[in-house]
């Protein structure tokens, strides 16, 4: 807690720094009572690498106390908890006394590491206690289904950690329980909906192509324009000389625009039907819409706002658009005196 106060590093850091610092503290005292040979020794690595596949009756009941009282911590104060941990500064507009109240979370936390420890050991601990919630993390965007989804993953993963320990020989249970949750992690972090990897992966794709396509609608609007004739039949040499692009993505790009019913193809020649000269003309609206607003409101120099109307021009809602097109009052040119098209 003073880390946190007294620097920029964070919570979830700071725990980790001060369990790996006095770990090492921890090993360093214990060789020095190892060779002391005192007697008493015994018992003192167990917690540092755990004893799980030891507990007894009175460690099950000393758990079950401090579980109780750590839900009905949570359950009490969960309002309180969940504002200062995601908007501090919201909390203390509304009067909550932030400091007391990190005290009480922080002192959860401990008790929480200091009785676990006699299960895993203080190193597996931290992985405990960070990683049900990271995996939770990328399924939901409801703190209340994060919590439940952090409790089952670490529940699972200790039932799965004591199960295999318990049929397989000399196997230790903390760091399978570890292992199990690790796992999960991993799977979440790489195949979760929404917010894992994979999935991100994919719809960068996606956008990627969608970006490539609109471009193309564009391109071939703007030759129409020049042309005089929206619907011509143009060559892909003709598409590239207007956009830069590998010839390659070019070509599947124009397949893929043909199965949706954006172009035509005839012998090799590429044409738009209604459908297609339509979805062009709107980026090309809301690129130079974009454009006029970028010079009008935020007074940036014509010659500078193309980029960022290139980028923009594929985000824009059709709610958003209306917004734009009454707040410019319906402009019919662009800074670079081009006609800015509406039917």
């Amino acid at each position: 807690d003073f880390i946190t106060s007294k620097s920029k590093i964070k919570e979830d850091t700071a725990i980790g720094l001060i369990l790996s610092v006095f770990f090492g503290i921890g090993i360093f005292l214990l060789t020095i009572i190892q060779k002391s040979g005192n007697a008493a020794q015994s018992g003192l690595d167990q917690f540092l690498f755990g004893k799980a596949a030891s507990l007894v009756g009175s460690d099950l009941i000393t758990f079950g106390m401090v579980a109780v009282l750590l839900l009905v911590a949570v359950y009490l104060f969960f309002k309180e908890f969940t504002l200062i941990s995601f908007d501090k500064d919201f909390a203390a507009s509304v009067g909550l006394p932030i400091r007391a109240m990190e005290l009480v979370l922080t002192t959860l936390t401990v008790l929480a590491v200091v009785i676990g420890i006699q299960a895993v050991g203080v190193v597996l601990m931290a992985a405990m206690l960070i990683t049900p919630a990271a995996a939770a993390r990328f399924w939901t965007e409801n703190i209340k289904v994060m919590i439940w989804l952090a409790a089952i993953f670490g529940a699972f993963s200790g039932i799965s950690g004591a199960y295999i320990s318990y049929i397989a020989p000399s196997m230790p249970t903390g760091p399978w329980i570890v292992i199990v949750i690790s796992t999960i992690a991993f799977f979440s972090f790489f195949f979760a909906p929404g917010r894992g990897i994979i999935q991100r992966l994919i719809t960068q794709k996606r956008i990627k192509k969608h970006i490539v396509d609109e471009n193309i609608l564009k391109a071939l609007y703007q030759l129409g324009e020049e042309e005089k004739n929206f619907y011509d039949k143009r060559t892909i040499e003709t598409i590239l000389s207007k956009r830069t692009l590998r010839r390659d993505l070019l070509i599947k790009s124009l397949r893929r625009l043909k199965r949706e019913g954006y172009l035509k193809n005839d012998n090799g020649l590429w044409f738009f039907n209604t459908a297609g000269k339509n979805k062009g003309q709107r980026v090309v609206k809301l690129h130079r819409l974009w454009e006029v607003y970028l010079t009008q409101y935020l007074r940036i120099a014509p010659d500078h706002v193309h980029d960022d109307a290139d980028t923009i021009e594929h985000v824009l809602t059709p709610e958003l658009e209306a917004r734009l097109e009454k707040l410019l009052n319906y402009p019919s040119t662009d800074p670079h005196k081009s006609e800015i098209p509406y039917e």
